[in-house]
């Protein structure tokens, strides 16, 4: 497939999607659906989408929130789903029901032409937050917003309002090194964080009426499936996946150990409820 036009900005973020990044969360797509399906059914009733709209879904992966919104819009509306991650897009294409209005596009969305004025709604569920200059992404994006056109996102608060994620993490930390660090602006899963970063890089990118909503969740991140399903989500997305790779063995199984531990503290029966926190973020295209 011909590499589509990138800023070399986010080099790095589209390595990693096209990388280990990409495969792992390919090879989990059911599972991570049913993780973050509490996610995506407030966002879908936050973003109140209509039949017959047009909507963009950004960073979609493998295309879980595009079909939500299909349901939606209905055969008269039109689902267009951008993101860099070339094996989570193949994994969507295969998924897309025949004939459907719904079609996936490798684009790095910061520098994409998309067609003026084209779109109702931008949409994102933990799509956005990879940018090296999120403003020039936005304002890119809003482009494709027809006038009276709207956004609405998701992303995840802070670090510490996210236990789901950062438990485990905490338990590989006795065991192995530090991850590097990163800082609260540098793109990832926590970069849009403070509800003030967010607000001014809308606001620079051309959007107004902002409103930003916090919703805490409990997900499941066994998926019913009990504790070693739960272990097994920790060891392969997120965090502490990435602080135990390519550590030694032993002290895998003593970090792994660790978690089990941790995790069964948590469980109640066949699931495994932790604290989630995101923003759920909408607003008005300036124009």
């Amino acid at each position: 497939m011909t590499q589509p036009a990138v800023d070399h900005r986010n080099a790095d973020q589209i390595a990693y999607w096209n990388g280990p990044g990409g495969r792992h969360w390919t090879d989990r797509q059911q599972l991570q659906d049913v993780v973050l399906a509490p996610v995506s059914k407030i966002l879908i009733d936050r973003a109140t989408v209509k039949a017959g709209e047009a909507i963009i879904d950004v960073g979609c992966g493998c295309g879980a929130t595009s079909f939500d919104l299909l349901k939606q819009v209905g055969a008269t509306g039109r689902v267009t789903g951008i993101d860099i991650s070339e094996p989570m897009l193949g994994r969507a294409r295969e998924l897309a029901p025949a004939n459907a209005p719904v079609e996936f596009v490798l684009a790095d969305a910061t520098v994409y032409p998309f067609a003026p004025e084209s779109a109702d709604m931008l949409f994102s569920r933990f799509g956005v937050m990879f940018f090296a200059q999120p403003t020039d992404s936005f304002a890119n994006m809003r482009k494709a917003l027809r006038p009276g056109g709207r956004l609405a996102f998701a992303c995840w608060r802070t670090p510490r309002d996210n236990p789901w994620m950062m438990l485990g993490l905490q338990e590989a930390y006795k065991f192995v090194p530090k991850l590097p660090e990163v800082k609260p602006d540098d793109p990832g899963p926590f970069s849009f964080a403070s509800e003030e970063r967010v607000r001014g890089i809308l606001g620079g990118a051309g959007f107004s009426d902002v409103k930003m909503e916090r919703a805490d969740l409990s997900l499941d991140i066994a998926t019913g499936r009990g504790l070693e399903a739960a272990l097994e989500t920790v060891l392969a997305i997120g965090p502490a996946s990435r602080a135990l790779d390519n550590q030694p063995t032993e002290k895998i199984e003593a970090a792994t150990q660790a978690i089990r531990t941790m995790l069964a503290a948590h469980q109640k029966g066949d699931t495994v409820p932790l604290g989630g926190s995101i923003w759920i973020v909408t607003a008005a295209n300036g124009r």
